[in-house]
């Protein structure tokens, strides 16, 4: 027996955390409170790091024109990504609604300062960007966290990281990983966007896990346990 594991009612509310977890783009006018924000930026910064490194800062920002310059540096860009799709699919792309950066109640940019307790980090010496990784691992938290809060979360990467940078004066040390839109929606989807509206189709788990090499395929019976996750 498992001493370690968390009350039936726990774990299925991590479990929940995660399935129900989106990526958020239109966000209602309810403005966020501090206190759940700083839950929920507490719930990141208790992330793993590798050499406990802890990498991350979370910069909020607020300020209604410096989200305008952002939000015209983001659809400069979206509109430049639009001219790698064929004509069916650039039309359909460009019929998204893919950021909420001015009407979310505020924005997060998470940073990962890659020289933190450097130059030597344990675990750094032959995979430089686990600092990067583990600020992902910092951004995860923050998300699932916020969904728990019944806040959603979504990420803006239509942008440049230098321009976004400048614009909020980052060191040349401090790369910008996520840019974060923030707030309370009406609602969650059942499922991802990108999925209901076939953009892309679901991956099924049981194609996605291999067994000491690469496409070597597990024992049939953990496969039909993994197939068994997906329905």
């Amino acid at each position: 027996m498992n001493d370690h594991r968390f009350p039936e009612e726990w774990r299925k509310g991590v479990y929940q955390a995660i399935a129900r977890r989106r990526d958020m783009r239109s966000f209602n006018s309810e403005p966020l409170e501090k206190e759940v924000l700083a839950r929920i930026l507490m719930a990141a910064h208790q992330a793993g790091s590798v050499g406990y490194c802890q990498p991350w800062n979370f910069i909020v920002i607020e300020n209604k024109e410096l989200r305008k310059k952002i939000h015209g540096h983001v659809t400069e860009e979206r509109l430049k990504a639009a001219e790698g799709f064929e004509d069916d699919r650039r039309e359909k792309y460009l019929a998204y609604k893919l950021e909420g950066i001015l009407d979310s109640a505020v924005n997060v940019c998470v940073t990962c300062d890659r020289t933190r307790f450097g130059p030597a980090v344990i675990g750094r010496n032959t995979m430089k960007d686990t600092d990067i990784y583990s600020t992902c691992g910092a951004i995860q938290n923050l998300w699932l966290a916020a969904r728990a809060e019944g806040v959603g979360v979504g990420w803006v990467s239509i942008l440049d990281p230098e321009t976004i940078g400048s614009y909020l004066n980052l060191p040349d040390h401090v790369a910008p990983v996520a840019y974060l839109c923030m707030g309370y929606v009406d609602e969650f989807p059942e499922r991802p966007l990108f999925q209901t509206t076939g953009w892309l189709p679901r991956t099924p788990l049981a194609k996605a896990v291999f067994s000491d090499a690469w496409e070597k395929p597990p024992s049939k019976e953990f496969m039909d346990l993994l197939k068994g996750e997906d329905e």
